[in-house]
């Protein structure tokens, strides 16, 4: 499966842009802040997966495999699941935060929204504007959605997980998963994940 690759151009202009305004915390919204997770935390595997809000084949793995996923194996306490995010572009930084903003109770919920409706989003002439009418059909005023994309502290806080995935864990494609410990790059089917899955549940 063709993967998208990050660019080290991209990396260092996403580290030195400030496109959000750099608001302070006083004037911000709260968000869901560090790993967001499901599953259970006595789960005999764990699966970090790293993704890019624009990335056509984590949105493609979010409305497919994932579902497969999740009722065999997330939801019997067999896996639990993490979510972290790899923006490759500025419209994939508002995007993660912009699902950050919705709090933790409705992260996956909102990341749901926005895979599924991905062509519609991120696709168009006005991107900025496609979001916002998410937003508000998420529940957003026009200054909450405003003061979500000007949250530079929220902003640091998803580039600092990026950059930590790369550093860690060597990623440089988005869907890579980390299953205890080990990356699995590419977006593996139903079939795929029985299979890789199977020798960690013996």
């Amino acid at each position: 499966m063709t993967q998208i690759r990050v660019s080290w151009l991209v990396i260092s202009l996403l580290l030195v842009m400030a496109p959000f305004g750099g608001q302070t915390r006083a004037n911000s919204l709260d968000y869901a802040k560090g790993d967001m997770a499901i599953g259970s935390k006595d789960a005999p595997v764990t699966i970090i997966e790293y993704a890019s809000m624009t990335c056509p084949h984590c949105a493609s793995f979010h409305l497919g495999p994932f579902k497969e996923l999740k009722s065999k194996y997330i939801d019997t306490g067999k896996v639990r699941m993490i979510f972290r995010e790899f923006p490759f572009d500025p419209l994939a930084l508002q995007a993660s935060m912009l699902a950050r903003c919705t709090g933790e109770k409705r992260y996956f919920g909102m990341l749901k929204v926005l895979f599924k409706n991905l062509s519609k989003w991120a696709q168009v002439s006005d991107p900025q504007k496609a979001l916002a009418k998410i937003a508000r059909l998420g529940g957003f005023t026009e200054a909450r959605f405003k003061a979500c994309m000007a949250d530079q502290e929220l902003a640091d806080m998803i580039l600092r997980s990026r950059l930590t995935g790369n550093k860690e864990f060597g990623v440089v494609s988005t869907p890579s998963f980390i299953v205890n410990g080990v990356k699995v790059s590419g977006n593996l089917n139903a079939a795929e994940w029985d299979e890789l899955l199977a020798t960690y549940l013996k």
